[in-house]
């Protein structure tokens, strides 16, 4: 029996009255079944031993258990003499015994808390008290309902798709283990070793298992889900790959309910109307989020109609995640639910829909922006060529019911905000006409009046990358000639709205005339793997950069996307790479053996690359059957995790 302090010291007197009560079920320390010893330390006072009050002087009976019993009940007993119900403020219903209600029991704890010297116990005497306390033990436990058992788990359902190559698993098992950090990405200085970074192979292993139409593993499901929880680019890659079994499992385990969301677009009911209208009217927001994206996918006015059906009723924040979802199949048919939402309670709806208007090119949000464009850009009749700009003087309350935000971010002009908002949002078609009929090139080339040619370009370039406009992007981004600083808008932005062939050969210019130093962004927006060019581009400027002597972890983030984004077939080419060079005057100490040391990650990684494509393409009948550990690992899965 455990004291009241949890110090495993066995209480001065164990209680006579229950020798057979059995032990705490679940071992927790000062539930109701270790009554019996809380009571006791706590009645028989501060200093261990027998309570010290006058009770227990000389009223503790003595004798068998069912002779104190007795001697409790009797009310002329010595215990505590001609006690009755009511009598006094600590004998109102102390004789009590055979009751098991709450209330009693809170009686004999309050009783023991206080001590025998500060309250007389129930029955008179602190061996009454705990015999009482074992018998309501005792009753407590024997009336405790049982649990009603739970419904067994439906099976997960099956997944009748190809199971990996054996040796395929056992490398997505090594890639997920290390996908928080292993042995091969940082030293004990934090610099980059020469191990392959196993987690960031992770996404190009899925892509290629999902391209091969494999089924994941059902023990490794667990593993991957955590990943995906972790890493949101790894989200729809492993969804599809983990197939149903993963939503089987995310029921189970709320760390998962990611997969809800984004995991019901691929299991909508398509033929069950009821069932999509019961889920959207009951499910939760996760589900009602997916389903929504699933039936704009497939049918974009139902999706519209089943949105309109609550619009009204829905929390602000779940308009505007609502809202958003409508970038999926957005066309001339959504105009009219979105000029309504222009007038939403919540500025931020209002913002989203505005924006969504302004997407679509025949639209009346659009025409409205096309006209107070019109009156702020127009062609300098007076001087010739060029442009001249008279920016709004106000932000009236039309402007912004059409989301032009009227208080500008610091540092910026409010008239150069608001100027910003209205050409970003006005269809790019307009300028040809407005501006003389010229191409996108020969408009962009025009001189702007008066310092606004910042300003009128930066909001070019972000109407391009909104419209997905290729050509206005092309003439924008221009040629590479001037790095990052000089020019408009974000290149990295315009990149991604050209073919990807043209990204990866504007990339490779770019690095050939600027070096590597602004290289990340634009690198980052290019395909995988990289085009030759490209490829070929940054291996140059690695080696101009280690012949310059510099150390190679300012090119750290430039490396680890080569590991990634080269071509594998390149790891043999750019093996004498990692050779160890002498070490030449006026170098940095050591720089020579840090770069060979990056180039053979770089190499190892390359190879590493080359190898799980090829045991994602084996098709020998290497892979797993049904009856080897497959089977096995699908009779887990049929558990919940951690049940």
């Amino acid at each position: 029996m455990t004291n009241a302090a949890g110090n495993g010291t066995a209480p001065a007197h164990e209680p006579e009255s229950a020798p057979g009560t059995p032990s705490a079920p679940y071992g927790a320390a000062n539930g109701p079944e270790d009554a019996p010893a809380v009571l006791h330390d706590a009645a028989t006072g501060p200093h261990g031993g027998a309570a010290t009050g006058p009770e227990s002087a000389s009223g503790a009976p003595h004798g068998t258990p069912v002779e104190r019993h007795r001697a409790v009940d009797d009310p002329h007993s010595a215990a505590g003499g001609p006690v009755r119900r009511g009598d006094g403020p600590d004998g109102a219903g102390r004789q009590r015994i055979s009751g098991s209600s709450g209330e009693e029991w809170g009686e004999l704890v309050a009783a023991a808390l206080l001590g025998a010297e500060r309250r007389r116990p129930p029955g008179g005497s602190v061996r009454a008290l705990l015999d009482k306390a074992a018998a309501e033990t005792v009753r407590r436990r024997a009336g405790a309902r049982p649990a009603v058992p739970g419904r067994r788990p439906v099976p997960a359902p099956e997944d009748t798709r190809t199971p990996l190559p054996a040796a395929a698993e056992l490398r997505l098992a090594a890639l997920l283990v290390d996908r928080a950090g292993g042995a091969g990405q940082t030293g004990s200085a934090g610099r980059r070793t020469a191990g392959p970074d196993l987690g960031e192979l992770l996404p190009q292993w899925l892509a290629e298992a999902n391209a091969q139409g494999y089924r994941a593993p059902a023990a490794l499901l667990p593993a991957l889900l955590d990943a995906a929880r972790a890493r949101t680019d790894l989200r729809a890659e492993t969804l599809a790959f983990a197939g149903p079994r993963a939503l089987w499992l995310a029921r189970y385990n709320p760390d998962w309910k990611f997969a809800l969301r984004d995991g019901v677009r691929q299991q909508l009911p398509d033929e069950e109307p009821e069932a999509v209208d019961k889920l959207w009217q009951e499910g939760l927001f996760a589900e009602r989020m997916a389903l929504l994206s699933a039936v704009r996918r497939r049918d974009p006015a139902a999706g519209l109609r089943l949105l309109a059906s609550t619009w009204r009723t829905e929390r602000a924040e779940d308009r505007l995640m609502f809202l958003d979802a409508l970038r999926q199949g957005l066309g001339p048919a959504d105009e009219p639910f979105l000029e309504r939402a222009l007038s939403d309670r919540s500025r931020t709806v209002r913002a989203t829909a505005a924006e969504l208007l302004a997407t679509l090119p025949d639209s009346a949000l659009a025409a409205r922006m096309a006209e107070r464009a019109r009156s702020c850009v127009a062609l300098d009749r007076v001087g010739g060529t060029g442009i001249v700009v008279e920016a709004p003087h106000e932000c009236d309350a039309d402007m912004q019911r059409d989301g032009v935000m009227a208080k500008p971010p610091a540092g910026r002009g409010e008239r150069a905000w608001w100027l910003s908002q209205i050409v970003e949002a006005t269809p790019l078609g307009v300028w040809q006409e407005r501006l003389g009929g010229l191409s996108p090139e020969r408009i962009v080339a025009l001189p702007v009046a008066d310092g606004w040619r910042d300003d009128l370009h930066a909001a070019w370039c972000g109407a391009a990358v909104r419209q997905g406009n290729a050509e206005w992007a092309r003439a924008l981004i221009g040629e590479p000639t001037e790095p990052f600083a000089q020019g408009p808008g974000d290149p990295a932005k315009l990149l991604s709205v050209l073919p990807e062939e043209e990204r990866g050969a504007w990339a490779a210019r770019f690095i050939a005339a600027h070096g590597l130093s602004e290289a990340f962004r634009i690198l980052g927006v290019c395909g995988v793997p990289w085009p030759v060019p490209l490829g070929r581009a940054v291996v140059d400027a690695l080696e101009i950069a280690r012949e310059a002597g510099s150390y190679p972890w300012s090119f750290s983030g430039v490396m680890g996307l080569a590991e990634r984004c080269l071509d594998p077939s390149d790891a043999e080419r750019l093996a004498p790479l990692a050779a160890v060079p002498g070490e030449r005057e006026g170098e940095s100490p050591g720089a020579g053996a840090y770069w060979a040391e990056s180039f053979q990650r770089l190499v190892a990684t390359l190879r590493l690359r080359s190898a799980m494509l090829a045991e994602l393409r084996e098709h020998d009948g290497s892979s797993h059957t049904e009856g080897d550990g497959t089977d096995r690992a699908e009779h887990d899965t049929n558990r919940p995790r951690g049940a």
